[in-house]
């Protein structure tokens, strides 16, 4: 008897093709599409990918691969783990990074329950990565296509959840798959993507937090870093590390978001040498590739998605955090972003920011 497994369909080309990829491999398909927004959101973003017009597109192609399709229903664990986190830590002066949270709490897991209570013994999605089991453990690599590949986005991953989890696109380029996708006349073939949080309205994160936290934004001040008053901000949930425009700042050179204070209110902003920094700490670990870190290693670390690469040494705290220093100074670290750890083209684990030093004296 053939293994089920659910595909999670965006309504994308993407999860089209696993779709059709796992049914030709003998794989019983089902698909299922998270209905994560109110309708409000939904009218607003109508290209993504959890819109009404990408519940048609999922079951369009559902209907002419001629499998079953199920729409589930995850609003409300949405708002709860997703959205309200991500207000509230803009407020605290972070800058959080959603979709890395969404995969690992509500795709590979309340999308994932959905799916075994289907009775899927797999969940499979459109990721750019790999999953391999090697030896005791399941590892994520990235996925060949250099472009696409999107496994610093799953670096909250657990050993149970990458176990049951399917990613044939990591074996692929984007240009073949798009092939696919139109040699089958699929309706998503053509489908331009979409770079943008799914939740925020025509990409304003700021108007989004202020009209759900609009009592909760406090003034406060703008400093130099040699602690001069230069001007005022409106909360500092509109800022973020390395944000240049904005700042409403008369000066005779440009000036960036060096640090924020959330316990003093205040935005401190400097020239674009102060945001270089070659230390962070991180939280809330995820270990992928080895079960824990017991000793310091020398490894690659990447501070956002675009990030390039650094070397770095990685050093074990108490609680579970580590500290992080790079050989060579990086700009604007940001906390509430995740850093990322990689041993050739393998994710050995990764964490959320939480510290830098304000003053870092790294001028290059």
């Amino acid at each position: 008897m053939a293994k089920m497994v659910a595909v999670a369909m965006s309504g994308g080309v993407d999860s089209s093709v696993v779709a059709y990829l796992l049914k030709e491999a003998g794989y019983e398909v089902t698909g299922i599409t998270m209905d994560l927004l109110e309708l409000s959101c939904q009218i607003e973003k109508p290209d993504t990918c959890c819109s009404l017009q990408a519940f048609a597109d999922a079951r369009a192609v559902a209907d002419k691969l001629g499998i079953k399709h199920f729409v589930v229903d995850c609003k409300q664990e949405f708002t709860q783990r997703i959205i309200n986190p991500f207000v509230d830590e803009y407020l605290k002066g972070y800058t959080p990074n959603p979709c890395v949270a969404c995969n690992s709490m509500i795709k590979f897991g309340l999308l994932l329950d959905k799916a075994r209570q289907l009775g899927a013994r797999y969940l499979a999605t459109g990721h750019y990565a790999r999953i391999e089991q090697r030896d005791a453990r399941f590892v994520i690599r990235k996925g060949i296509d250099q472009t696409k590949d999107q496994s610093y986005f799953l670096c909250r991953l657990t050993q149970e959840q990458l176990s049951s989890t399917i990613m044939p696109l990591g074996n692929y380029q984007k240009t073949d798959v798009r092939k696919i996708a139109t040699r089958l006349d699929l309706k998503t073939a053509d489908k331009p993507e979409s770079q943008e949080i799914c939740f925020i309205p025509q990409n304003n994160y700021q108007e989004f937090i202020r009209q759900r936290a609009s009592n909760r934004l406090i003034p406060g001040n703008i400093m130099d870093k040699e602690g001069n008053i230069i001007g005022k901000h409106q909360g500092i949930a509109f800022y973020t590390i390395g944000q240049r425009r904005g700042l409403r700042i008369a000066a005779n050179k440009p000036i960036y978001v060096m640090h924020i204070d959330p316990n003093k209110n205040t935005i401190i902003v400097g020239d674009k040498a102060d945001l270089y920094c070659r230390r962070l700490t991180a939280k809330e670990m995820n270990w992928v590739a080895i079960p824990e870190l017991t000793e310091k290693i020398e490894i690659m670390a990447r501070i956002r998605y675009l990030h390039k690469e650094t070397k770095a040494v990685v050093s074990p705290l108490k609680d579970g955090q580590v500290s992080v220093e790079f050989y060579e100074p990086q700009q604007a670290i940001t906390p509430g972003q995740s850093v990322v750890f990689y041993r050739d083209d393998i994710v050995v684990g990764g964490g959320i920011i939480t510290h830098t030093p304000s003053k870092c004296n790294n001028r290059l």
